[in-house]
């Protein structure tokens, strides 16, 4: 690829990135353990924070907490903590395909989980109490989500919820970055067997490198100091069930020669500024969330570059003092089973509830954890970015001042779109990508 090198790349401080790494490295995983231990993880993880939230919200009122849910009592109005759980008919059972088909399979999710038919707990390590009325009907609340519920006990021994309180947003640390300079944010190439490199593909490249536009362009592409491509960069197909793989029949060579398509087209990236991949459902990694970094075997020429790196998804990472937090989407896509609001509004939410990938492991697959919860956000990031979405950009406040811009970033394979973040406004366009001439 010609490359003009006319325009100097601007360049910028990237942080460690074993500084953020840790959070979502699992090493080796075992699956003997139960999931009881990470919802016990997170629920006194943020039950602190709920507690200060609440207490200041409700004790002036002289309401006062019940420390344990099923300790609540009579029609005083009381408040209480912990992890909300909905049990609808709708939503996927492993168990109950596994006893109807004797096969374990991915099944195809519903459209949504919550339809008016699903009952909502309260649990805390005491056992848990049933949710009603108008306030949870109209809540936007997900499985998982750690939350205090102010109420009384009806005679039937529900709890009224008349309001409720979350955590809300974790300390912010500043942002200092003074340049205008910009991350390219991709997802959803879905690079295929088929077709490992499309036009659009190629188009993207050379505009990323400079070598594609108009003297304009170039300018702005100049001033691009990373490009992180959220998820699904491959789309590896998936053997049928009872596939039983044959030495002698080369079934891995397809996939083999999409990976060595695929780390070229990047390497031509690689060369001209930082690349960091994140993993997606389609991508060769662990199917469960926090998805483990793509091997770097397959990119034997990407890295030969010193600013090319394999994160996890979710991952965290900082660009000139900028702080990012960003997922391939599945937590959003998750979450929109359980509201009609937007994507980028449940990913603003989910910042509130302190919390990335609440339903996990309920609905949404996670690793056993037994010593922390990494999903909870323990520093509130200035970006939070969600990829293989519709494009949405919108801001997260907190109650002390915090401000995260949250982005969803299109499917570059449906719209040919990718989107161009200012560090310094944290302002956001998307590009789009004609390979028309």
């Amino acid at each position: 690829m010609d490359v003009d090198t006319c325009i100097p790349r601007a360049r910028v401080e990237h942080a460690e990135t074993a500084k953020y790494e840790s959070e979502f490295k699992t090493g080796r995983r075992q699956y003997t353990q139960q999931f009881n231990t990470l919802y016990y993880k997170r629920l006194n993880t943020l039950k602190p924070f709920i507690l200060n939230h609440a207490r200041t919200k409700w004790e002036p009122k002289k309401i006062h907490l019940t420390p344990k849910v099923l300790n609540v009592e009579g029609p005083e109005p009381t408040f209480i903590v912990g992890t909300i759980f909905m049990d609808s008919q709708v939503k996927p059972s492993t168990l109950a395909q596994v006893e109807n088909t004797h096969w374990i399979s991915d099944p195809t999710p519903p459209r949504m989980y919550r339809d008016g038919t699903e009952t909502v707990y309260l649990e805390d390590e005491s056992g848990r109490i049933r949710l009603v009325g108008d306030a949870v009907d109209k809540a936007v609340l997900a499985s998982g989500v750690v939350a205090a519920m102010m109420g009384c006990e009806t005679q039937a021994g529900d709890f009224d919820v008349i309001d409720m309180c979350f955590a809300g947003m974790a300390e912010q640390p500043e942002r200092t970055c003074s340049e205008d300079v910009f991350v390219a944010l991709v997802s959803g190439l879905n690079a295929s067997v088929e077709q490992p490199v499309t036009l659009e593909m190629q188009v993207l490249a050379e505009y990323l490198c400079g070598a594609a536009g108009g003297a304009s362009d170039q300018k702005t592409s100049a001033r691009i100091v990373q490009t992180v491509v959220a998820g699904n960069i491959m789309n590896v197909p998936v053997p049928p069930i009872g596939h039983t793989e044959d030495a002698r029949a080369n079934d891995r060579v397809p996939v083999q020669k999409l990976v060595a398509s695929v780390d070229a087209y990047l390497s031509d990236i690689a060369a001209c500024m930082p690349l960091a991949l994140l993993p997606g459902p389609g991508d060769p990694s662990s199917a469960s969330l926090p998805q483990q970094p793509l091997h770097p075997s397959m990119f034997a020429q990407c890295r030969q570059y010193t600013g090319f790196r394999t994160l996890t998804n979710p991952a965290y990472f900082e660009i000139n003092n900028v702080l990012l937090l960003g997922t391939s989407g599945q937590n959003v896509r998750d979450l929109c089973r359980y509201s009609n609001e937007t994507p980028c509004q449940l990913a603003a939410q989910s910042l509130q509830w302190r919390h990335v990938a609440p339903t996990a492991p309920d609905t949404l697959w996670c690793y056993p954890f037994t010593e922390h919860d990494p999903f909870v956000v323990r520093t509130t990031p200035h970006v939070y970015f969600a990829g293989n979405q519709k494009f949405e950009a919108g801001v997260a406040v907190g109650t002390e001042g915090q401000k995260t811009k949250v982005i969803m970033v299109p499917e570059f394979s449906v719209s040919h779109e990718i989107v161009l973040l200012n560090l310094r406004t944290l302002e956001c366009s998307t590009v789009h990508i004609d390979a028309c001439v």
